[in-house]
């Protein structure tokens, strides 16, 4: 069982640590747990419930009333206003529901009817990240367990390759060929994956490699290979890589191509990497590239 502090609580719930506090006090809507040395904190079912609170809030129901509600009547409340309001801070709260439940179905479920309202890329762009920085509060406090992050960016993962091979497959006499990889070490894939749908959307060729990929392999590919963009991403801090330094030894050994990579940790370009390469801040920055390369 996963436990949180008020503050996590904050974090996930978009709901104001003292004002969780004046909830507990003033309606009993939860009830702390304490550790041994009187230590608050809060399990999956307090996480849950001040979630459905959260979004029938949002919804103007007066806490005084959401407070007397049984824990099913909770429940057909949430459903009855999930039928009327889809707004994103509601369908990601009822994704990370989904997620600490470990509840496939209902997580499809929810992945789906977004698409069929918004699109693909929307549903990833608007959706997706906003959702996969919670889980990261929540992986970055040790309250995700590896079973519950592998759940979910397995199911959004294999939802992005579905996607991508749908794409309809038409000749692009202006094609780009682009190299995709991620560093030796790195594991998460989902930017890369969405990297490559648009640029595949944008019917671009790409050479893509994957996860972790050792950087001799990168070497061999590029000898044997020809592309004209490499498209690298990192988001994760791993001990005794240096990224920066990474790129700039990539930069070395392929000094005709353009390097883009993408960093959730690095800020502005460094001043020590060379013009041949360039920072995608966001998949938006990306798509703006893409879009200027088509043009």
């Amino acid at each position: 069982m996963a436990v949180y502090s008020i503050r996590e609580l904050e974090k996930l719930s978009g709901i104001k640590a003292h004002t969780i506090r004046i909830w507990e006090k003033r309606y009993n809507l939860i009830e702390p747990h304490r550790t041994q040395t009187n230590i608050r904190y809060y399990t999956d079912k307090d996480l849950k419930k001040i979630l459905n609170v959260a979004v029938l809030n949002r919804h103007g129901i007066k806490i005084s009333n959401i407070a007397k509600l049984s824990e099913l009547e909770l429940r057909e409340e949430i459903m009855r206003v999930s039928k009327v309001n889809h707004s994103q801070e509601n369908v990601i709260d009822s994704l990370i529901i989904s997620m600490v439940d470990m509840d496939e179905y209902r997580f499809n479920a929810i992945i789906e009817k977004y698409i069929s309202g918004h699109g693909f890329r929307a549903t990833v762009t608007d959706l997706y990240y906003p959702f996969l920085e919670k889980v990261g509060i929540l992986w970055q406090s040790g309250d995700v367990n590896p079973a519950q992050e592998h759940f979910v960016t397995n199911l959004i993962r294999n939802k992005i390759i579905s996607a991508t091979e749908q794409l309809p497959h038409t000749y692009n006499p202006h094609a780009k060929t682009f190299l995709l990889m991620l560093p030796e070490g790195e594991w998460h894939e989902i930017t890369l994956l969405f990297a490559n749908y648009l640029l595949k959307e944008a019917r671009h060729e790409v050479i893509y490699l994957g996860q972790s990929v050792p950087y001799s392999d990168i070497l061999a590919t590029g000898a044997s290979k020809s592309f004209d963009y490499i498209f690298i991403s990192s988001t994760t801090t791993q001990p005794e890589f240096d990224f920066i330094l990474y790129l700039k030894d990539l930069g070395g050994a392929f000094p005709d191509k353009k390097i883009l990579y993408f960093s959730t940790f690095l800020g502005e370009k460094p001043a020590e990497l060379s013009s041949n390469h360039f920072q995608i801040r966001s998949m938006e920055d990306f798509t703006n590239f893409l879009d200027q390369l088509g043009s």
